[in-house]
């Protein structure tokens, strides 16, 4: 049986202060409890950049102005396959929050720690901290 792939947009959204807004993952949920950068699946016929807008809009109620694109990772899991674009958000307007209740926090960029967050997202976490300047 052939798995499925999923394609996914994440906002590494980061403030002026070098915080980056982090979200929890849902306990039942796949990789439940692992922090995360937020965004979602790309909907049929969505670019990664429609769907980072829109998943930003609709789990931490911002709107996105500015973004580039900083990675795009492919990770294998024993269930489905998952195509991962990071961007990084650093123009948005409104204050980022759990909007679908999950915890949330700003972090600042050199206190993230990989092991806090899926395995696929490991290797830009690695990247941020060594990066931040």
């Amino acid at each position: 049986m052939e798995k499925k792939h999923l394609h996914i947009a994440a906002g590494i959204i980061k403030n002026s202060n070098d915080e980056i807004f982090i979200t929890q993952r849902r306990a039942d949920s796949h990789m439940g409890g692992f922090w995360e950068f937020p965004g979602g699946k790309l909907e049929q016929g969505e670019t990664p950049e429609q769907a980072l807008i829109r998943e930003l809009k609709e789990e931490v109620g911002i709107t996105v102005t500015h973004y580039e694109l900083m990675e795009i990772i492919t990770h294998e899991f024993s269930d489905r396959n998952i195509t991962l674009y990071f961007f990084l958000v650093d123009q948005w307007e409104n204050e980022p929050f759990g909007k679908e209740g999950q915890p949330s926090r700003w972090l600042l960029q050199t206190k993230l720690i990989a092991d806090e967050f899926p395995p696929a997202n490991r290797s830009v976490v690695g990247l941020l901290t060594n990066n931040s300047n």
